[in-house]
């Protein structure tokens, strides 16, 4: 049993199969590919987390923790460049580790990817929501709050219980509009997402600009709030929790190397769309917490519409709040819809493995796209969308994608190791010293996750093993050639 979970793929099966396997159409460029790092990222992290870390995590050093998981991904994405150049697979960090750290590792990198991906649509589809709620009550239009809201949420011991509502019914028709789309195709989904990027840079551009002229300095001070006793309640420890938080609005560099087997030419498209979305989204990100908390004070912004709050404290940029609440909804679009895209990808590719069942693989006959993969993405998400708050899944989502960085992190170092002549159209600078610092970091900043996070997350790593044991290994393909 130890040998088989230990077992790795080699480099050159993974590539025969994606040549023997079912076609996914390559029409992907490196813009378009930025442009899915960016529809990925920029949305719930900027829109509606920064103000949820700065009231309750960081103040205005909220920028400081931007930082900080920027480096961490930053760390972490020259080592997904390297090996989606050497590994085009549509995998992501499982394939790349199925290769480099064997088979059990991949499968608890492969299972919480998919934590990660769906998770990450019905994170934003619950911000994507609070949004829409504000706008329509502008508008004179009251939905019941029964059926805006989560019926479960995390009181102050951080023990789950029902709120009285009913669903998040809002959350639940976008990601299931959102599933049809990506049900249709790569073609369809690129061109709206990339439509959806530049309306939502544009408007942050727009909001960064408008909004220094209405910064109070005195809304920075203190930058970092003394600690309250309490760990990750301000101070250093609250940056640290902040960042990790925040580690949820870099993920959408991942999707861009899901799409690899899309790309027209992987090798050269991905590292440049995973690198150019990572140092766009980062600028904007920085810019726009530190424009947002020198407008209000922090302790206001932990609301589901925190753009929406900083507008409103100043009356006359009542012009400027259409636009960037619609700019909001659209950039949270733009996510939902990367993230129902990349995760039947990755449930392809482990199905194609043979550790899921041979549906998964299937692709559709006109639309070419992994057709039930999307239906059942778009099904959980929906079920998580309609019932849980946003903390709860931003939390879930962050610890699920740090550990993936760390195992990829790692399997540079490991291939380095076992294939030095590979040819690597890009190379991680300085491995030994980038590759260790992005192990440290990514598995440092789990710890500061809160406790109950972990729980969640030893729960679905739980499900994941009695899944894998009872049909995974059994089933294997690798298992069955060896």
């Amino acid at each position: 049993m130890f040998e088989q979970l230990l077992a790795r793929k080699p480099v050159a099966a993974i590539t025969q199969e994606i040549e023997a396997g079912p076609r996914l159409k390559r029409v992907l460029g490196a813009w378009t590919l930025v442009a899915i790092g960016l529809g990925s990222m920029i949305g719930s992290g900027i829109f509606v987390l920064t103000g949820t870390v700065a009231a309750n995590h960081t103040g205005p050093a909220v920028t400081l923790a931007f930082l900080v998981a920027a480096v961490g991904c930053g760390l972490a994405a020259l080592c997904y460049a390297e090996l989606a150049a050497l590994i085009p697979a549509s995998g992501s960090a499982y394939s790349y580790t199925y290769a480099t750290l064997g088979e059990g590792v991949a499968w608890f990198v492969g299972w919480n990817l998919s934590l990660e991906y769906m998770m990450s649509a019905a994170t934003v589809a619950v911000g994507w929501s609070g949004y829409v709620v504000n706008l329509l009550d502008e508008l004179g239009l009251h939905l019941p709050a029964a059926l805006t809201s989560a019926p479960i949420g995390k009181g102050a011991d951080h023990t789950l219980g029902a709120t009285g509502a009913i669903v998040n019914l809002p959350a639940v028709a976008i990601v299931a509009a959102l599933t049809w789309v990506c049900y249709r195709g790569i073609r369809e989904s690129t061109w709206m997402n990339n439509l959806m990027v530049i309306v939502k840079v544009a408007i942050i551009v727009l909001f960064i600009v408008v909004g220094i002229a209405y910064i109070d300095t005195s809304n920075w001070h203190p930058y970092l709030p003394a600690n309250t006793g309490e760990f990750g309640h301000y101070g250093w420890s609250g940056v640290m929790t902040g960042a990790a938080i925040i580690y949820f609005a870099y993920i959408g560099f991942d999707t861009a190397a899901t799409t690899a087997q899309e790309a027209r030419n992987p090798q050269r498209d991905v590292p440049a769309g995973i690198l150019g979305a990572l140092v766009i989204s980062t600028v904007l990100y920085v810019a726009m917490a530190a424009v947002m908390t020198g407008m209000v004070d922090y302790a206001r912004l932990d609301v589901a519409a925190p753009v929406a709050v900083a507008l409103d404290a100043h009356p006359a940029l009542f012009w400027l709040g259409l636009p960037v609440k619609i700019g909001a909804i659209v950039g949270m679009t733009s996510v939902i819809l990367m993230s129902i895209l990349g995760q039947p990808r990755i449930l392809m590719a482990m199905s194609r493995d043979g550790l899921l069942p041979p549906g998964l693989q299937r692709v559709h006959g006109r639309h070419q796209t992994p057709h039930v993969g999307t239906l059942l993405t778009g099904l959980v998400a929906v079920v998580f969308a309609g019932l849980f708050p946003i903390d709860v899944l931003g939390e879930l989502v962050s610890i699920g994608i740090l550990l993936a960085f760390t195992a990829v992190c790692a399997g540079v170092l490991v291939l380095r190791r076992t294939m030095p002549e590979a040819a690597r159209p890009f190379r991680v600078p300085y491995a030994p010293l980038t590759c260790t610092a992005g192990v440290v970091m990514c598995l440092g900043l789990t710890l500061a996750l809160p406790h109950d996070t972990w729980i969640r997350l030893l729960v679905w790593t739980a499900i994941g093993f009695a899944i894998y044991f009872g049909y995974g290994f059994r089933n294997s393909r690798l298992r069955r050639t060896r």
